[in-house]
C-alpha cells in the first residue's frame, strides 16, 4: 500500500469551488477519496486565521477527519489589499516529506505549483495527484501531474449520490 503526503491549499478550494459550483467541499468526501488504497503518512491542511469562530470550527471538522491544520494570521496590508497564501509553506513541506511518500497528494488549483510537481517528480521519483476544481486549476499545473482528479459532483456538499 503506498504512502502518500496530502497538502491541501484551504483558500484555492474554498474559493474556486464556490466560485465555480457555487457549493462548498465535501472534506470527508475529499479525504475518502484522497486516501482510497492508500497510507496517509502526513495530511498537511494550509490556512488563514482570521480570529472568527465558525473558521475555528471547521479548523476543527479537518483536523477530526485527519489533518493536521497550519495556520498563518490573515494581514491587511496599509494600502487595503490582503495577504493570506501558503505557496512558500506548502512548497517547502513537500520538499521536505516528499522522501517520506510514494504519492503525493497535492490538493490546489495554483497553477505556481507546476514546478513543484515537476521537482517532486523528478527529485523524489513520487507520483503527484492534482485535485483540484477544473475551471480553475492551472493548464501547467494538470500537465506536470501523474493525474488529475476533479474538485466537483460527489466531492461537493449537496451531491444527490452522497
Amino acid at each position: 500500500m503506498p504512502t502518500a503526503l496530502i497538502l491541501l491549499d484551504v483558500q484555492n478550494l474554498y474559493y474556486t469551488s464556490r466560485q465555480a459550483h457555487g457549493r462548498n467541499v465535501d472534506y470527508n468526501a475529499l479525504w475518502a477519496r484522497a486516501t482510497e488504497g492508500r497510507r496517509v503518512g502526513r495530511a498537511l491542511a494550509y490556512a488563514i486565521d482570521r480570529g472568527d469562530e465558525k473558521q475555528r470550527q471547521f479548523q476543527n471538522i479537518l483536523r477530526a477527519i485527519g489533518f493536521e491544520v497550519k495556520l498563518k494570521p490573515f494581514i491587511r496590508r496599509a494600502d487595503g489589499s490582503a495577504k493570506g497564501d501558503w505557496d512558500v509553506g506548502i512548497t517547502l513541506d513537500a520538499i521536505d516529506h516528499a522522501s517520506e511518500a510514494d504519492l503525493v497528494v497535492l490538493i490546489s488549483g495554483d497553477g505556481d505549483f507546476a514546478p513543484l510537481v515537476d521537482r517532486l517528480r523528478e527529485r523524489f521519483g513520487v507520483e503527484v495527484e492534482v485535485f483540484g476544481v477544473p475551471a480553475y486549476t492551472a493548464d501547467a499545473l494538470i500537465r506536470s501531474a501523474d493525474r488529475f482528479v476533479p474538485v466537483e459532483g460527489p466531492l461537493l456538499m449537496g451531491h444527490a449520490n452522497r
